[in-house]
């Protein structure tokens, strides 16, 4: 079915109530104003609908022009939209970007960067890929994504460092290891349940450091703090993952004699730097940016 109302008309219209008056929305759109006059009119006409009524001197919306005026406002910023993301495809702006990220990097840092990016380009598409251990890895070599971060660089790429990961062994503090009162040494751990996280990699050929004979294997970071937190065993954790159950007091670190704290690094990587578009660079640029503003150690 060909539209009887054109968008310049639907323009027309919201210009006319968003200034509150024909000759002001004349400025607006730069037409005269018994131009836009004639242009409500004939959308009154073809619609069938009153969109004006007078109450006393000023003209008001009818409860059927208030719809319109919201439906042609959303089809009228649609337009906009569209050909915003059709100027970016233009300058070579890609449509989606896939991003693989290790889940130790902090999440509240990765969503203000991907809110900051959204911000700048929300008419890019982001597909984000949440990986453990060597899941960015298969990502990359599989060209899955365009870009990651994780913290094996697989051989054949180049990275930057992007930021330091410390690690803390904790538990409940009912759990029983606490109860000791000593520091721990790894028999100590042996009789207790260690938490993991799963590699999300197809090989899954990497492990985060020991690993106990008697251990429970999940999938997701929330699951393994969860059981933490019940006293169902202990794990080494991102310190950030688990800030506010150790400042709850929720979780607390457990007083090993050596191997209580890791460091790792995360890297970010390119699939292809150099046949990186520009979408994929500015992504990069401003979770670097937004690393730096963040982390001073990174």
């Amino acid at each position: 079915m060909q539209p009887r109302i054109t968008l310049d008309q639907w323009n027309v219209l919201v210009s006319v109530v968003e200034t509150g008056s024909y000759a002001k929305a004349a400025e607006r759109v730069h037409r005269s104003q018994s131009t836009l006059t004639y242009a409500v009119q004939k959308l009154e006409r073809r619609l069938g609908v009153k969109v004006f009524e007078l109450r006393g001197r000023k003209a008001v919306l009818t409860p059927s022009g208030n719809l319109l005026y919201r439906r042609g406002k959303a089809l009228v910023e649609e337009a906009g939209r569209l050909e915003h993301a059709a100027g970016d495809l233009a300058r070579g702006w890609e449509p989606e970007i896939r991003l693989a990220v290790d889940i130790v990097f902090p999440t509240w840092l990765l969503l203000e960067g991907l809110a900051r990016f959204g911000r700048e380009r929300p008419g890019t598409r982001i597909e984000l890929y949440e990986t453990v251990l060597g899941g960015h890895e298969d990502a990359l070599v599989e060209r899955k994504v365009d870009l990651a971060i994780g913290g094996v660089v697989p051989a054949g790429f180049l990275a930057d460092v992007l930021m330091p990961v410390r690690f803390v062994c904790a538990a409940a503090p009912a759990h029983p290891l606490h109860q000791l009162g000593r520091a721990l040494t790894l028999q100590d751990l042996r009789r207790h349940r260690q938490l993991v996280l799963r590699d999300s990699g197809a090989q899954r050929a990497y492990s985060a450091g020991w690993l106990n004979e008697q251990r429970w294997t999940v999938s997701h970071k929330a699951t393994s703090i969860r059981a933490a937190v019940m006293g169902l065993g202990y794990a080494w954790f991102a310190e950030d993952s688990i800030r506010e159950e150790l400042e709850s007091g929720k979780l607390k670190p457990l007083p090993l004699r050596e191997g209580a704290e890791r460091l790792a690094t995360l890297y970010l990587v390119f699939a292809d730097r150099e046949a990186a578009g520009p979408g994929t660079r500015r992504l990069a640029e401003i979770l670097r940016e937004q690393v730096i503003a963040s982390c001073p150690l990174a």
